[in-house]
């Protein structure tokens, strides 16, 4: 969960603008189910967003714990959108990175994100 955090953040730091002052929210959304569930999204101006949804597995056992899903995106320095989709449980952070047109991640860059 703590590189989920880490990958989040530097997303966001990444698809910053020169001016910040001239991001606007368009959208925030957010549902709390609770202990066993939640969702969330949010869009800024700059093309970037982020949503994800958890739910409480095995709840009471001793295998308990979040599994989550999302993605989020951004807009490169290129101009191309980046997506980064993921899941996060049991099995640890997997994320799976999608470029728009016109985009060229270098393959070594993919790789060291990916794992």
């Amino acid at each position: 969960m703590k590189l989920f955090v880490v990958f989040a953040l530097a997303a966001v730091v990444c698809a910053a603008p020169q001016n910040p002052q001239d991001v606007q929210l368009l959208r925030y959304d957010i549902n709390n189910g609770g202990l066993d569930s939640y969702n969330f999204a949010w869009e800024l101006s700059d093309g970037s967003k982020h949503e994800e949804q958890g739910q409480l597995k095995n709840q009471g056992t001793e295998n308990e714990g979040i599994a989550v899903q999302g993605r989020y995106a951004w807009v490169g320095p290129d101009g191309v959108t980046y997506v980064v989709s993921y899941i996060a449980d049991e099995n640890g952070f997997q994320p799976t990175l999608e470029q728009g047109q016109g985009g060229a991640i270098p393959p070594a860059v993919v790789a060291q994100f990916l794992g």
